[in-house]
């Protein structure tokens, strides 16, 4: 289980719940479910940062708190 924060709310567009990392730009996820798409966010954010490591690109070390938003 990583610790990055992520947001979940609910998309009456997507009929979905919608799961985001804020500190990892793109890595998002959905669900049926709150758990389903807590579930699918993290094989995602794993997905991201192989992706990552493989382009020679920084991985964000998890901050493990909110995040301001300006």
């Amino acid at each position: 289980m990583y610790k990055y924060e992520v947001v979940i709310y609910w998309s009456e567009e997507d009929n979905a719940f919608i799961a985001e990392v804020p500190e990892l730009p793109g890595c998002m996820a959905d669900g049926t479910s709150y758990n389903e798409a807590l579930k699918n966010v993290q094989t995602i954010i794993a997905d991201w940062i192989e992706t990552a490591k493989k382009l020679g690109r920084k991985v964000p070390v998890p901050k493990g708190r909110k995040l301001q938003y300006a």
